[in-house]
């Protein structure tokens, strides 16, 4: 795919650190979603409670969430943060969990982090608001910022489910380890699985780095972009 990018858009590039004449990589055939060996077997109480989840709809869903104490994050979040943007979306951006400014601000992807990936968006013609829809793996905060733990992503994973089931996007955008291990029941790292598609209940999937990560880590925003324009490949090849 050949992308011809104006002069803003190069501009935009530029802030983000990205040589616009970095390779795009081919695209290759959407793989199903690899088994998931990785997690626990769940608890006859979670399948009951992710059953009754995947009944709902945005307004129950949004309530349970603020109101779900089903493990310990709970006691020491500010807000729940369900997610952002539109619910008639293309694009469905998964990331990891929320931090502190999220957890403030009860919305995903804000501060730096959030910034870089609102110029991400921008370079390929996309804003938060329109056509995106912004969510986590997690809806409450870790205590400092750690990893998500196991039984904590086992507990959230229903919530996600049914937004993506709700919102039947075009592509998903996972960003950072635990949206990846999450959604393709993988242990594989980033760096093995970009470059191809993947799948989450029939909706391709493609693997990039998260924006955090990226701004520590500045040589990989190329690879990043490379990311974005496979997934704008395999979006375009989705019926509308």
């Amino acid at each position: 795919m050949s992308l011809h990018l104006g002069q803003r858009r190069r501009a935009m590039l530029a802030e983000m650190g990205v040589r616009v004449f970095e390779p795009v990589p081919q695209v290759a055939e959407v793989a199903p979603r690899a088994p998931d060996r990785t997690s626990p077997v769940r608890a006859p109480a979670l399948e009951a409670r992710a059953g009754g989840i995947d009944l709902m709809q945005w307004d129950e869903l949004a309530q349970t969430v603020a109101s779900c104490r089903a493990c310990k994050l709970c006691s020491g979040r500010r807000n729940t943060v369900f997610g952002v943007g539109d619910k008639q979306a293309d694009w469905l951006i998964v990331g990891e969990a929320p931090g502190e400014m999220e957890d403030l601000q009860g919305e995903p992807f804000v501060g730096p982090a959030g910034q870089l990936l609102d110029n991400m968006l921008k370079a390929i013609g996309l804003d938060r608001r329109h056509k995106v829809y912004i969510a986590n793996v997690l809806k409450c905060r870790p205590p400092g910022n750690r990893n998500p733990q196991p039984e904590e992503v086992a507990q959230c994973e229903p919530f996600l489910r049914r937004q993506v089931q709700l919102l039947q996007p075009r592509i998903i955008l996972a960003m950072g380890r635990f949206a990846v291990q999450s959604l393709l029941g993988t242990s594989e790292p980033i760096g093995k699985l970009r470059g191809c598609g993947h799948q989450y209940l029939g909706v391709p999937v493609v693997v990039t780095y998260h924006p955090a990560y990226l701004l520590r880590n500045l040589p990989d925003k190329a690879k990043a972009w490379a990311d974005l324009c496979l997934a704008l490949e395999l979006m375009r090849s989705q019926p509308a």
